[in-house]
């Protein structure tokens, strides 16, 4: 398995070189321009700047060279201390890039992984228990609530929440993360969070709920049809051991190539959802940081997932050997 592990490293390094390149330059070619916004500003302001300012500026944040060579240069001297662990400085809040991820990031990782908990603990027995009762009551209830999730934008389902518990009943606050004018501090704000993050976290539940019980559901379907569990059930064993020992196992499998993609959503943010409710998380920052052009986080941030979805892909792999025996990690 160790053999595995290091290729797989070795790998993953070359795909987040790719990675990394075509980044780079997708984000140096992008229509939006920090430096050309910032003038404009100052214009507006009353105030001239001359060329040789612009230069300055352009020169000073690493975009004064637009040639093939210069976008070149750029690229591996950024490579280089991206090595480093240097993901740049922000151009927005002048902060490094790194600093801003880490400031934001534990709101959203608090409302994916909570979400994601109470989601496997949903979404998994109502699959289990609509594939085995299939075409009965309780499965016709779960393909509704599949419909449901699936069909709903977030940012509609999440306004219709906000207007009925928020503004209507008056039960959840409606936007941010504390009180206004709130003089609570250290776990005394335990309260105002959860009372602040219970419709983002029940929105982001309902809606990814629909897809994982689907997913369950008809995994469980071909599994139970397959001769094994058949000839498990001829053996006399009760149907709860074939059901969630044989069968559930198996259905596993598919259930762990989602993982791979679990990770990095931890910690992207639900930039709509947040949006709504005006959590201060990372998708909300990076969404802000992006329509202004701030092209140093674009390209960390963008590294920053790369790398977790790697390190998911690698995690993935190494729990099918977990759930399947038959599979051998050589």
């Amino acid at each position: 398995m160790l053999k595995y592990i290091l290729k797989r490293i070795g790998l993953s390094i070359v795909i987040l070189v790719g990675v990394s390149m075509i980044i780079y330059f997708l984000i140096r070619l992008m229509p939006v321009d920090f430096i050309q916004d910032k003038i404009n500003a100052i214009n507006q302001g009353g105030a001239t700047v001359d060329e040789e300012t612009v230069k300055t500026m352009y020169e000073m944040y690493g975009l004064g060279d637009n040639s093939f060579r210069g976008i070149l240069e750029g690229y591996f001297n950024w490579l280089g201390q991206l090595a480093q662990g240097n993901l740049g400085r922000s151009f927005k809040t002048n902060e490094p890039v790194a600093d801003v991820i880490v400031s934001h990031m534990g709101v959203s990782f608090a409302v994916s992984l909570i979400a994601t908990i109470i989601e496997f603990m949903i979404a998994i027995p109502l699959g289990i228990t609509a594939a085995t009762h299939q075409y009965s009551l309780r499965d016709y209830i779960v393909t509704i609530f599949v419909m449901v999730g699936i069909s709903l934008p977030s940012f509609y389902f999440g306004q219709v929440l906000k207007d009925l518990f928020a503004y209507k009943l008056g039960w959840f606050p409606s936007q941010g993360l504390v009180n206004a004018g709130g003089s609570a501090t250290g776990i005394a704000l335990l309260p105002e969070y959860f009372m602040h993050m219970f419709l983002p976290i029940l929105t982001v539940v309902i809606l990814s709920i629909g897809g994982r019980m689907r997913m369950t559901r008809t995994n469980m379907l071909e599994v139970m049809n397959s001769d094994y569990i058949r000839t498990a059930r001829a053996k006399g064993l009760g149907e709860h051991k074939v059901i969630y020992k044989h069968a559930f196992r198996n259905t596993l499998i598919p259930i762990v190539t989602t993982l791979a993609g679990l990770l990095p959503s931890l910690f992207s943010g639900a930039i709509i959802t947040e949006q709504v409710f005006g959590l201060p998380g990372i998708g909300n920052v990076a969404l802000e940081l992006m329509n202004c052009g701030d092209i140093p986080f674009i390209m960390g941030y963008n590294m920053f997932l790369a790398m977790l979805s790697v390190i998911g892909v690698l995690l993935s792999d190494l729990m099918y050997a977990v759930v399947d025996p038959r599979v051998k990690l050589d």
